[in-house]
């Protein structure tokens, strides 16, 4: 019989001899302790976890952790990821990326990978910003922002990674920040509990291109006033003294209220289980850039068959029914053609 004891590992074990290779004072580098001490919790082996990347600063996570793990291509990530996934469903696979590798060039991979529930757990690092081609504009990006490609100021409307994810039908969506290790690890933890696929949105800071683009609502003495952490089962309130709250007003929008104008009766009870994601799209929409009150934690936590295992119960039936395929029959087979100079 085999030992199925996973064996203890600390952050070292987690950790390869790569000198990470960020600016200093980049935001990645909070991320990157947070997993590393975050897995000897998880109870997992490091020849069973995977840590795949696309291309930008974020991408280069995989270097850094002592596991197996792929620098894929641009944008591709989660179709990577997809494919080992269903492959080996046996393993933890992570997929790491930047606001513009996932919301650019990979949009279409990633909004798939999320319809589809594949058992992958993505953390989106979002800083607003291109940081390894050095300051471009991003699918984050706010209208008006000036960079090197936008020198008049970007006119895009920029995307809500938050409400994308919950448009695409995504089962666990969450979001957190690099300035609070606790929520992060939390974040991650419970993203890598959940089976299917999950995605927690990071907001990052690149303190060289875009520095401070978060800092209205992350700075420690910001928090209590702006970020709105959304907990399960609980009315959502906010605030040094926990006096605003969030509460649906006659037009059925979402609003911040006072609670002593409005009474604790009033406020909105917070479920991450609903159905229904409507709520959960409203609550993503509060806030329309990060110098408004924020909410943070998980916005929906929802069961659906997942990708994989659908895909090896269809193998399995038909190989009951049909008996195991001939590859080399197939290869084989008519019509085919005998092509010559």
């Amino acid at each position: 019989m085999s030992d199925t004891t996973v064996p203890e590992t600390t952050k070292a074990d987690w950790t390869s001899d790569q000198e990470p290779r960020w600016c200093p004072g980049c935001g990645d580098y909070s991320i990157l302790t947070a997993v590393q001490m975050l897995m000897p919790e998880l109870g997992v082996r490091r020849e069973n976890t995977v840590f795949i990347s696309g291309i930008g600063c974020a991408a280069r996570f995989p270097y850094y952790m002592d596991t197996y793990g792929m620098h894929s291509i641009h944008g591709r990530a989660p179709a990577v990821s997809t494919g080992l996934a269903v492959a080996r469903p046996d393993l933890d696979v992570w997929v790491i990326g930047g606001d513009g590798d996932m919301l650019s060039i990979g949009g279409n991979h990633l909004i798939h990978a999320l319809r589809r529930n594949v058992n992958i757990k993505i953390l989106l690092f979002n800083n607003q910003i291109y940081g390894l081609t050095k300051g471009q504009y991003s699918p984050t990006s706010e209208p008006g922002k000036v960079t090197k490609s936008t020198p008049v100021g970007s006119i895009d409307e920029p995307f809500n990674p938050i409400s994308l994810a919950i448009g695409a039908e995504a089962t666990f969506v969450a979001r957190t920040h690099d300035m609070d290790r606790k929520h992060m690890q939390e974040m991650f933890r419970r993203a890598h509990a959940h089976k299917g696929a999950a995605i927690v949105e990071i907001y990052q800071n690149c303190n060289v291109f875009n520095d401070g683009a978060f800092a209205q609502i992350t700075k420690r003495d910001k928090r209590d006033a702006m970020l709105i952490n959304l907990v399960h089962g609980e009315p959502i309130r906010f605030g040094a003294e926990q006096e605003r709250g969030l509460a649906m007003n006659s037009a059925g929008q979402i609003e911040i209220v006072e609670i002593a104008d409005v009474g604790s009766d009033a406020l909105l009870v917070h479920d991450e289980a609903s159905e229904d994601p409507a709520l959960a799209f409203a609550i993503s929409r509060l806030a329309t850039a990060p110098t408004m009150p924020t909410p943070v934690g998980v916005f929906r936590a929802v069961e659906r068959p997942e990708y994989a295992a659908e895909v090896n119960r269809q193998v399995d039936e038909v190989t009951a029914s049909h008996g195991a395929g001939d590859l080399h029959g197939l290869l084989r087979s008519l019509p085919t053609w005998d092509v010559t100079a």
